[in-house]
């Protein structure tokens, strides 16, 4: 290859699975032209990164899965240098495409008890066969942020929790998992992304720690990560002034972070990878275009992820930098191709005519996380109370953001037949009249399906709801189970009067089953709180 072919090789720009015909020819040109390494895939323009706040409606496609193998493969085709096709599926390709299997989250994996861990491999190792089967080689993923920031508006759920060496280990496994059947993966954001309050999608969050403290904390995963030679790292946009003479520059845009920190002292010399570079946090940063491209190369990113402007960024790096600085990125670019497979001309394209995955195997596997991340925050002996509560008649089930035609309220009629209520919408005066029907019961079986996995606006709870789950938790006897993010248990006022408290993490089915079998049998509860939540 020239230089300028190699530098090509840095550009994974952001391609989009349910896109228009015109978008995927130039997509198609980028590779023809400019011999780029890699792609990285999105459900569609609505979704992607910061795309969201244009409020576009995102228009679901029941043929996504197809349409992407068929997308790979004539990607595949029209290029020179065989392509490194990327995707972030942190939880699966469920994250980006329809009717595919979906896993739990990194803070569901995060309540699990430490000897479970081989679950977490699992998880890694499914998901990887997952992105195997669509013809993907590198999953953006897992996070090795340490989730010490309850108001943290884009990490949270994503993160395996605030224990730096539950973090540590359960990455490790993830990774461990993919890189067993074949696919790349990837620890991010270094320097970490857990203690920030600002969405990074949106704006530039700042880390005020020493690189003393960073080194006692939010580094140790990574360094975890180094020792065991992971494949690439993820630079985040993320600003910590104490690791550059004071000033706010993003760590994606700081030669002292990737390449004094990461490199020299920290020892690393495999892949970096940035963050998208069209998150605000930094591509409003530079009207030319091609400079936001060579100064994230410049500060030592190997390869430049959704990159915007790739024939002027080629330009600025061929004018810029060193043949010698060149051809190290492209000599670890070169390795994970290698390592992937698909440097030895036998690239495996996916199978056009196959589009079942083994969801039975998806369903055991999220059942048996179920059955051990299941967490107990308060117990009074629910089952006695619930069953004591049945033989008087004085007990009903309510049912939050979800009907009463759920998988654990069927899983409880048998043997636990009672009035069941239900709240979806419709704000307070709906839910005065259910309160006014609660009246003549004295104990409740509570099941709150938590709207949102992020805090924006409470979760999407309605204010009007936190005040009915106040009142009924202050004047009756109630049992809680709750389907979603732990951290909604801070906003439920009330909460220290619940009889029984159980957190599920997940509305799966598989979830609601084991949610239901913990209240009839008294089951044990495996789980711990990945986090820190204070109960008002």
């Amino acid at each position: 290859m020239t230089l300028k072919q190699k530098i090509g090789q840095f550009f994974f720009p952001a391609v989009f699975i349910n896109d228009t015909e015109e978008n995927i020819q130039a997509t198609e040109r980028l590779i023809k032209e400019h011999n780029i390494g890699g792609l990285t895939f999105f459900h569609s323009r609505a979704s992607a990164a910061t795309n969201y706040e244009t409020k576009k409606k995102i228009v679901l496609n029941d043929d996504s899965f197809q349409r992407l193998k068929e997308l790979i493969i004539r990607y595949q085709n029209c290029a020179t240098t065989p392509l490194l096709m990327s995707i972030d599926a942190e939880w699966g390709l469920a994250m980006r495409v329809e009717k595919t299997p979906q896993y739990p989250y990194a803070i569901t994996l995060g309540a699990l008890p430490n000897n479970q861990k081989n679950l977490v491999y699992e998880v890694g190792k499914q998901i990887g066969l997952d992105l195997k089967s669509v013809g993907i080689h590198y999953n953006l993923a897992p996070l090795a942020d340490i989730n010490n920031n309850p108001n943290n508006p884009v990490i949270g759920y994503r993160s395996f929790g605030q224990n730096k060496e539950k973090v540590s280990d359960f990455a490790l496994e993830y990774l461990r998992g993919m890189n067993d059947v074949g696919i790349l993966g990837c620890l991010k954001h270094f320097p970490g992304h857990g203690n920030t309050n600002v969405d990074s999608h949106l704006g530039l969050p700042v880390l005020k720690e020493t690189l003393k403290e960073l080194l006692a904390n939010e580094l140790v995963p990574f360094l975890k990560g180094i020792e065991h030679n992971v494949d690439s790292i993820m630079i985040g946009h993320l600003a910590v002034p104490a690791l550059n003479d004071g000033k706010d520059t993003s760590a994606t845009l700081s030669k002292s972070v990737i390449e004094t920190l990461l490199r020299k002292q920290l020892g690393y010399n495999g892949l970096v990878i940035s963050d998208a570079l069209n998150m605000h946090s930094v591509s409003k940063l530079y009207d030319q275009k091609g400079l936001l491209e060579w100064e994230a190369f410049n500060a030592g990113n190997d390869v430049l992820c959704f990159a915007e402007n790739v024939p002027e960024g080629i330009q600025e790096i061929l004018k810029n930098a060193s043949p010698e600085r060149i051809e190290a990125s492209f000599q670890r670019i070169w390795k994970c191709k290698q390592k992937a497979g698909i440097t030895d001309g036998n690239l495996r394209l996916p199978n056009l005519s196959k589009s079942d995955f083994d969801f039975e195997t998806t369903s055991k596997l999220n059942l048996k996380i179920a059955q051990n991340c299941i967490t107990k925050i308060k117990d009074n002996h629910n089952t006695v109370t619930v069953f004591d509560a049945k033989n008087r008649e004085d007990l009903a089930k309510i049912s939050i953001y979800k009907n009463t035609d759920n998988v654990f309220f069927k899983s409880l009629t048998h043997a636990l037949p009672s009035p069941e209520f239900s709240y979806q919408t419709g704000g307070e005066s709906v839910l005065n009249e259910l309160e006014k029907n609660l009246g003549k019961f004295d104990t409740l079986v509570i099941s709150l399906f938590v709207p949102k996995a992020k805090p924006l606006n409470n979760f999407d709870i309605e204010e009007s709801v936190l005040q009915f789950l106040g009142n009924v938790l202050a004047t009756k006897k109630c049992v809680l189970y709750v389907f979603g993010n732990p951290y909604a248990l801070q906003i439920i006022p009330n909460l220290e009067h619940a009889l029984g408290i159980i957190e599920m993490y997940q509305d799966f089915s598989e979830f609601q089953e084991t949610a239901a079998e913990q209240l009839l049998e008294n089951v044990d509860c495996k789980g711990t709180l990945p986090v820190m939540v204070s109960i008002q």
